[in-house]
């Protein structure tokens, strides 16, 4: 299988007997190594000993003294998140485990960022045998945050940052401001043709996803939902992606995101959807257990819709914690 996703750090985190990651002190080191606990030049000697300390033990206790006694308030607020997430990394048998624990029982003041990583890391693992390059790039929505747009009638996502960076540069070009380019127009669009090319960059990030009019794009995101849902649940799932929800008798829906979220309450409240906000919508998915024991004996033999929606600024923050607190199981298979 060729590489890809290196930057999630999956080389650092062996797998435990269950299949799951093992929280390693070569995993603590690459978060100790993260720009925003780097003690910078102007950082009291209090910081830099507490820095050093769990260089050389990066599991060692921290008192609370230690913390209070860093000059930069910033620091001192960032120093109180890190231990905080670690210790909860430390007290979990796996990666998984961790991130279980955190979307469960609320994530505290761990960072965002920290959550995507996480996804980034357990996604690497749930998908180190997948081939598809759709797959893997329908998989990035879950950790990396997507700027919508449309081009030659194709809604084409692509990944936040990399527009960003275009963006600036556009600011920079009089000429290509003048033409008025959708930034996502610029960068190559995965399709059969180059879908190889996939793995050799991956982890630049710099391939749109037409997830409009390319039916590969959706059931790309369909698989990767289907591997989430069974590597930290155990549960096998059957998804699906559908044009619309035509079912009088709907009785679930989990939103994929906070949007999504949204509108799915007011359709549950039997609201009419405006145009623009029906124009928001990005995707719709059939989710259904193979397996009815799993189920709440409520919803035996019906589905869960899965809606997918942008925001009004055309950008996409999936929350895949959705998919693991958000679907009606057993209380047996929950627990």
């Amino acid at each position: 299988m060729p590489e890809f996703w290196v930057s999630s750090g999956h080389h650092l985190t062996p797998r435990t007997d269950g299949g799951g990651l093992a929280v390693t002190d070569e995993l603590l080191l690459a978060y100790l190594a993260r720009p925003e606990l780097v003690p910078p030049d102007e950082a009291c000697d209090a910081e830099r000993a507490l820095h050093a300390s769990l260089l050389a033990a990066p599991r060692g206790a921290v008192a609370k003294a230690a913390i209070a006694a860093l000059a930069d308030p910033e620091a001192r607020e960032n120093w109180a998140m890190m231990i905080a997430f670690r210790d909860r990394l430390l007290a979990a048998p796996s990666v998984e485990a961790a991130y279980l624990d955190l979307v469960r029982h609320g994530p505290g003041q761990t960072p965002p960022i920290f959550l995507n990583q996480l996804v980034h890391l357990v996604l690497r693992n749930a998908l180190d045998a997948c081939a598809d390059p759709y797959v893997l790039r329908a998989a990035e929505l879950f950790f990396r945050p997507q700027k919508v747009s449309f081009h030659e009638s194709a809604m084409l996502l692509a990944d936040a940052e990399i527009i960003e960076a275009h963006e600036q540069s556009r600011g920079q070009s009089p000429l290509v401001a003048m033409l008025g380019r959708e930034p996502a127009g610029e960068l190559d669009v995965l399709d059969d043709e180059n879908s190889w090319t996939y793995w050799s960059r991956s982890d630049a990030f710099t391939m749109a996803l037409n997830l409009g009019s390319n039916p590969r794009s959706r059931e790309g995101l369909a698989r990767a939902i289907e591997a989430w849902v069974a590597h930290l649940l155990g549960i096998e799932v059957a998804v699906e992606p559908i044009a619309r929800i035509e079912d009088p008798d709907w009785r679930w829906f989990v939103g994929l995101d906070a949007e999504a979220t949204r509108i799915g309450n007011a359709l549950w409240q039997g609201e009419e959807l405006d145009a623009d906000t029906q124009s928001r919508i990005l995707a719709l998915f059939r989710l259904t257990f193979p397996d009815a024991s799993f189920v709440d004996a409520k919803m035996a033999g019906f589905p869960v819709y899965l809606i997918l929606a942008m925001t009004p600024d055309h950008m996409l923050r999936m929350k895949p914690q959705n998919l693991l607190v958000g679907l009606p199981l057993a209380a047996a298979r929950a627990a």
